[in-house]
């Protein structure tokens, strides 16, 4: 049982819809579970104006559910709510998380030499498709800093060695600190520390460029040419402690031939991967996204 709802969650951002909220809840399914949430929500004064449900299993198994709803006076009225809210899910055994529709997700994307994933972001977060505030971007590499600063965005670039990397996470985290809500990993080719993931659980989306669980780990396009597979896809997924094995969020695929060489492969590939991590950057700042165990139910 546990709800978090942090501070920074009821932050006012501007822009938006500033009286909707969102509530994304996980627990046991059991009869009455829909009627108590939104009964509990009409008794607060709530409109809900969307709602998607899940059960793994009715009986016994998992039941998922996100509301969205309109509230008046959020600023007075959500934390409110969020506190009387604690009754209705320790009777159901619930984990859950609200959150405002207005208040938008910081983004810190880390990119290395490769563009496609990055230009994706920006072009969609600069005509208003992505609903977020890009923070900054980290590199390894100098050579996007010209291309991130003409969006007027933080470019910062630290290097990392094989005798460094403990150093650079550190600066990183510095870096990073309170400014992200989200880390987007746009084809950044490090390995993540532990001690890093432990800080932003859930909360870092890497780009892998195979349709896993196929092709784990480095060069997954010669991997594919090698097997000489007729399909070639992407992953976007949670990082956790497990190379190229947290949650997936998105994946997509697309046809290849005997024709194609490793670099057909990777061309037709870009086009897949910022695709697939534009899709799961989308559900994850839209809190579309439940995690269970290591599998996600994404409410699209």
């Amino acid at each position: 049982m546990s709800s978090e709802f942090s501070p920074s969650a009821m932050s006012k951002a501007p822009g938006g819809q500033s009286g909707r909220a969102r509530m994304l809840i996980a627990c046991p399914d059991r009869p009455g579970i829909v009627a108590a949430v939104s009964h509990f929500l009409y008794e607060h004064g709530a409109n809900i104006v969307q709602s998607d449900q899940y059960t793994m299993d009715p009986e016994g198994g998992m039941f998922f559910i996100r509301f969205e709803f309109d509230l008046n006076d959020l600023d007075k009225e959500l934390p409110v709510l969020v506190e009387d809210f604690a009754r209705v899910a320790d009777r159901f055994d619930m984990k859950w998380h609200t959150f405002r529709a207005s208040r938008k997700k910081r983004l810190a994307i880390f990119v290395s030499k490769e563009d496609h994933c990055l230009l994706e972001l920006l072009w969609q977060w600069k005509a208003g498709d992505l609903n977020a505030d890009i923070s900054m971007v980290i590199s390894n590499h100098p050579d996007m800093r010209e291309l991130v600063e003409s969006f007027g965005i933080p470019f910062y670039h630290i290097p990392v060695t094989a005798g460094t990397k403990a150093e650079a996470e550190r600066e990183q985290m510095e870096t990073v600190a309170d400014k992200a809500d989200l880390i987007v990993l746009a084809r950044y080719m490090q390995i993540i520390s532990p001690k890093f993931i432990e800080h932003f659980p859930n909360r870092i989306i890497n780009i892998h460029h195979s349709f896993l669980p196929a092709f784990v780990g480095g060069k997954p396009y010669a991997q594919a040419y090698t097997r000489g597979v007729k399909i070639i896809g992407a992953t976007a997924h949670y990082v956790t402690e497990e190379l190229d094995g947290g949650p997936i969020v998105e994946q997509d695929v697309q046809r290849v031939s005997h024709r194609d060489n490793v670099d057909d492969l990777k061309r037709i590939g870009r086009t897949i991967e910022r695709v697939v991590l534009a899709r799961a950057v989308k559900w994850h700042i839209e809190d579309r996204v439940i995690v269970h165990q290591n599998k996600t139910v994404v409410f699209n």
